[in-house]
């Protein structure tokens, strides 16, 4: 029983210890790792994008290649920075990132995305990639630094279909540019697709409807003409299948 105590009390022990040195210690509530980045003179708060020519400042609007945040201060590091070149990144959690007003005032619960100044984060006014919620304002001039919660992903921010439709096409370019292989991918298995409904409806749907104008005609041959819509019908349906198939496999490659 006295062991238990003793073992019980120095966990307790531990535990307080360790809150006050992430109190003490931490001014950001996250977890971080050591990267290397390819830009030099890297700064505490800049968001970070993962190109594939390695971790580079952001510098276009609503980028979708977000990564994370320098962070110097993060609660908990994993790995060592020995590395020359590599800087603590945060993926996740609360973090302190470096902003500008440029596109407005920055609210608290206002999404914040990368902007065309290196590594810095504006306020997101329409639809596009966004690095997280801010958790406070900035409305000064030059660049700030906010708390800002990290969460990485796309939100739509209104409902006009022209400036969607712009963004689509847009993301659409870069992924061209980015990953042309899977581009490509989706271009043939959309032809396939389109080939499949194309001969299935208006190659052999002729035929059926053809064959049903002939059962008019000749009431006598009704089973032969019968049997060769079915035929048909069967044949429409397999192309339509094989196609579709065809196309989730080139999709999976």
């Amino acid at each position: 029983m006295t062991k238990f105590l003793k073992i019980s009390l120095n966990f307790f022990i531990f535990l307080i210890f360790f809150s006050f040195v992430l109190k003490v210690g931490a001014t950001s509530l996250s977890f971080s790792s050591y990267l290397p980045i390819v830009d030099k003179n890297v700064q505490d708060g800049q968001i970070i994008i993962s190109t594939p020519k390695g971790n580079v400042l952001s510098r276009t609007e609503y980028d979708p290649n977000i990564y994370g945040v320098v962070s110097n201060s993060s609660a908990i590091v994993f790995s060592g920075g020995n590395e020359s070149g590599s800087y603590p990144i945060v993926t996740t959690g609360k973090t302190g990132v470096e902003v500008t007003a440029a596109d407005g005032p920055i609210k608290a619960g206002d999404f914040i995305t990368t902007s065309s100044i290196p590594g810095v984060g504006m306020k997101a006014v329409k639809s596009g990639y966004v690095l997280g919620t801010a958790m406070e304002g900035y409305s000064g001039k030059g660049i700030g630094k906010i708390q800002v919660a990290l969460n990485i992903h796309y939100a739509t921010l209104n409902v006009n279909i022209a400036n969607n439709l712009l963004d689509v096409f847009k993301l659409s370019s870069l992924a061209t540019y980015e990953q042309p292989l899977t581009v490509f991918k989706y271009f043939v298995a959309a032809l396939i697709i389109f080939a499949s409904f194309f001969f299935g409806f208006f190659v052999f749907g002729r035929v059926a409807s053809k064959g049903v104008e002939a059962l008019g005609r000749n009431p006598l041959a009704s089973k032969m003409i019968q049997l060769g819509i079915i035929i048909n019908v069967a044949i429409t349906v397999a192309v339509i299948l094989a196609g579709l198939g065809l196309a989730v496999v080139i999709l999976r490659m």
